[in-house]
């Protein structure tokens, strides 16, 4: 008996073959048995407002008016933030803005520098 990868998309071991792919019966999801780019599960891609990847230690630039939740700041557009940490979440980007502190800030609101 062979070895099923797991479900990519819920992590269900409970996959079997339907002919040329694979189903998971918890999701429902249907993928290629000679599906040729598998992404690891380990890995966090994430995207910032115009689609170019980011990775950790890369800098951002804000381009939205933020407000600072807890405070009466704005972060304002084109706010330059270095050295940023990926975390998963729905704020996926941890960093230090100088003259605010610690923040989460989301992806869809930064450009990549």
């Amino acid at each position: 008996m062979s070895q099923l990868p797991n479900c990519p998309q819920c992590g269900s071991s409970y996959t079997y073959e339907d002919g040329s792919a694979y189903v998971c019966p918890e999701c429902a999801h249907e993928w290629s048995k000679d599906a040729a780019v598998v992404e690891a599960a380990d890995t966090l891609v994430v995207h910032d407002a115009h689609g170019n990847v980011l990775q950790d230690g890369d800098s951002v630039t804000v381009i939205k008016d933020l407000k600072v939740k807890g405070s009466s700041s704005v972060l304002k557009v084109g706010t330059r933030v270095k050295n940023i940490r990926l975390v998963e979440g729905d704020h996926n980007i941890d960093c230090k803005i100088d003259g605010i502190g610690a923040m989460k800030l989301k992806s869809e609101f930064v450009k990549k520098a």
